[in-house]
């Protein structure tokens, strides 16, 4: 870190403090040419995700649009909004740690789609209604017998 005073690279940090709710580290530092002390902030740079729709049309990750197609999935159903937020996180820590900057929506449905299959049946057959387009009820019978066949396995 350069001084704002003197330009020189070195310098040491003195105070160290969280900020903006653990956010950001604060920390005061000296110069170690000229003693002169500034400030400085560290925080997590965020890499935006960019989500690339089924049209090819491309938009900002959205944490609200996969929580709402949770919620309508799950309603009426015996699952908690605790459940709901666990599922949510746990899909948005997944495709942060996958370290791609573009991620369809495809792929998001299929996250979807393994953690409500674990958590509620019902809603994964809801959610799979609408992700998976099904034409007919030929289609919606035949994911109804994979999932009775799974579940005998």
């Amino acid at each position: 870190m350069n001084c704002p005073f003197c330009s020189h690279q070195d310098s040491k940090v003195v105070d160290s403090r969280p900020t903006d709710e653990g956010q950001a580290i604060r920390r005061r530092r000296e110069c170690i040419s000229c003693s002169k002390r500034f400030t400085t902030y560290e925080k997590v740079e965020e890499i935006p995700l960019i989500i690339v729709k089924k049209s090819g049309e491309r938009e900002p990750y959205n944490r609200n649009k996969v929580m709402n197609g949770i919620i309508r999935a799950c309603e009426k159903r015996p699952v908690s909004l605790g459940k709901i937020e666990y599922i949510t996180d746990d899909i948005e820590k997944h495709l942060y740690n996958s370290m791609e900057l573009e991620i369809t929506t495809g792929y998001i449905g299929q996250l979807v789609m393994e953690r409500l299959k674990e958590l509620d049946e019902v809603a994964y057959v809801r959610f799979a209604s609408v992700y998976r387009e099904f034409k007919d009820i030929n289609t919606f019978m035949d994911e109804l017998r994979k999932m009775l066949k799974e579940k005998k396995d």
